[in-house]
């Protein structure tokens, strides 16, 4: 934090709860990684994926609010998340992701929605105006491209072709097969005017846990929509969701198959 902007983001939950955009109030930022550290009472900037709002809140109280949650120590918070990112430490899944943050998000990310070892599907999400997080309900902005879109095809061969699998043997797993429906999540970090072949995405996050069909929330009971069903998905998104699970069928009766050997 004291060297540059950063993200953090609790390594569980969904929908931007718990995933901070955390800035120095005062832009004091070191010149060099290491440099020094923050003190508890540094004012920070902070807004949360979840809805873009944002908080002015000190190391200390921010800290505090991560372990315990709201309480005398870590001050008045308006966020809709109760914080406590870290209770039950390693053991129950309270661990921090700590990421560099990329500028260009708001020109949006890629969402690259895969099935096993194949992409079908490429989302661009981008931000609302003013905006940072690229959440569905965050306001941002979905454009819907077929996976051999022309535009991303750098991006597209070099993540299959290259770097797929290495995925695996990175985290440990080098035995297991890919997960068989997941997505991953580019920004892109490299300056404007940067040529197309020369362009660095970094991963957001890959996620395998939390995924679903952008086109068929139409049929997502919510607040607003209490009665939603099956029927209000358009005729061609349910084609394609009928895609999506009949690609998955045949990827996890080849999981299988080669687990039998």
């Amino acid at each position: 934090m004291a060297f540059q902007p950063r993200v953090i983001k609790q390594n569980r939950g969904s929908s931007g709860e718990g995933i901070w955009i955390i800035m120095l109030k005062g832009g004091n930022y070191c010149a060099t990684f290491g440099e020094r550290s923050c003190e508890n009472d540094e004012v920070l900037i902070l807004m949360e994926a979840n809805d873009n709002h944002e908080e002015e809140q000190t190391v200390g109280e921010f800290i505090e609010f991560c372990v315990n949650g709201c309480n005398d120590k870590s001050g008045t918070w308006t966020s809709k998340g109760v914080g406590k990112y870290l209770e039950g430490g390693k053991a129950a899944g309270g661990q921090f992701v700590d990421q560099r943050f990329c500028p260009r998000i708001v020109e949006g990310e890629l969402c690259y929605n895969q099935i096993g070892d194949a992409v079908v599907g490429i989302i661009h999400k981008k931000p609302k105006e003013g905006g940072i997080s690229a959440v569905g309900g965050a306001g941002s902005i979905y454009t819907y491209y077929g996976p051999e879109e022309p535009k991303f095809k750098n991006l597209t061969d070099n993540f299959l072709k290259i770097d797929l699998p290495k995925i695996m043997p990175a985290l440990d797993l080098a035995n297991e097969p890919v997960p068989l429906w997941w997505t991953t999540d580019f920004i892109l970090a490299s300056p404007e005017g940067t040529p197309t072949e020369e362009e660095k995405w970094i991963v957001g996050e890959f996620n395998c846990s939390c995924v679903g069909i952008s086109k068929c929330l139409a049929a997502y009971c919510k607040d607003d929509t209490p009665n939603a069903k099956f029927d209000d998905i358009a005729p061609e998104d349910k084609e394609e969701a009928k895609r999506y699970g009949d690609l998955m069928g045949v990827k996890a009766l080849g999981i299988m198959e080669a687990n039998k050997k």
